[in-house]
């Protein structure tokens, strides 16, 4: 029996000990990145300024998008035309990203989040080659996401340059510093300024670093453990190169999956863990064991 529980490589945050596996937010595939500078409320449905960016970002939950408001790092509040906005579909192997530049928000109002929101390029930007990368800072969500994510964004975009943007809540506050790549949507958390580095250069190379890795968006967390224990298991490290094919039954869950040519069965169950802000805190939170990893058959390969 293979019991694995958490990463070994994210022991915990600032918060206390803890694992960030199997922690990415379930509910992303389809994203709406906003340029707005700021002030930023402690919710971005409560997001005040002009009518059409109010509009795009209550309307886009809805539609089944995520919204986010995002920023350069490091650099003023003041809002200055153009604004830059992306949309984007981090699911399954066929993922892209398109952005557009906006004289203003009104130009939101004929993106076709629709189309977004089932994975299809609307066409409404032109095509991005290069990842964003989105270091969540939102100081009004949680103070510790910008005492530690403001000086991490800065330090990876003096490095990556505009490649890194400020963002507000992706999830997983007591993880911070919280890190998203996009067009993947893989989650990284308890970052360090080497760990984050690390992250993205390995992401830029095409590859998931295992080190504070919390799991890739829009999988369910069971999912999300069963691929990490697989690629600890064989080294694949390749963003596209680990599949779950199937994951069914609940806790314990059994998910099929596939890498390196070969196909794995994983028993995962749900656990409690505690945690919180303290040791008087009382909270408990979720967490994933892999308590069985064996090796099925050779997968067909196509």
């Amino acid at each position: 029996m293979t019991r694995q529980g958490g990463c070994e490589h994210c022991p915990g945050s600032h918060t206390g000990e803890r694992s960030c596996l199997a922690s990415a937010t379930t509910k992303a595939r389809a994203w709406l990145l906003i340029e707005h500078p700021g002030p930023w409320p402690e919710r971005v449905e409560q997001v005040t300024g002009p009518p059409a960016l109010a509009e795009a970002v209550r309307s886009a939950p809805a539609a089944g998008v995520r919204p986010q408001l995002i920023r350069r790092a490091g650099r003023g509040r003041r809002p200055t035309p153009p604004l830059r906005v992306y949309v984007g579909w981090s699911h399954g192997t066929d993922v892209w990203l398109e952005t557009r530049e906006l004289d203003d928000h009104a130009g939101l109002a004929s993106l076709d989040l629709a189309s977004v929101a089932a994975g299809t390029a609307p066409g409404w930007g032109d095509p991005v080659d290069e990842p964003v990368l989105l270091v969540c800072t939102h100081g009004r969500r949680n103070a510790c996401c910008a005492r530690t994510g403001a000086p991490l964004a800065r330090r990876l975009a003096s490095r990556f340059g505009d490649l890194v943007w400020e963002t507000t809540h992706v999830g997983g506050d007591r993880f911070a510093a919280n890190l998203v790549c996009l067009p993947h949507g893989l989650y990284y958390g308890a970052l360090g300024p080497d760990d984050a580095e690390a992250a993205v250069s390995a992401y830029l190379d095409g590859r998931v670093a295992l080190d504070r890795f919390r799991g890739r968006a829009g999988l369910p967390e069971a999912a999300q453990a069963a691929e990490h224990a697989v690629r600890v298991r064989t080294g694949v490290l390749d963003v596209s190169g680990v599949i779950v094919e199937t994951l069914s039954g609940s806790s314990p869950y059994e998910a099929v999956v596939s890498a390196g040519g070969r196909r794995y069965r994983v028993v995962v169950e749900r656990a409690e863990e505690s945690g919180g802000c303290g040791p008087e805190c009382q909270e408990k939170l979720q967490t994933h064991l892999v308590t069985d990893l064996t090796l099925l058959n050779e997968a067909a390969l196509v």
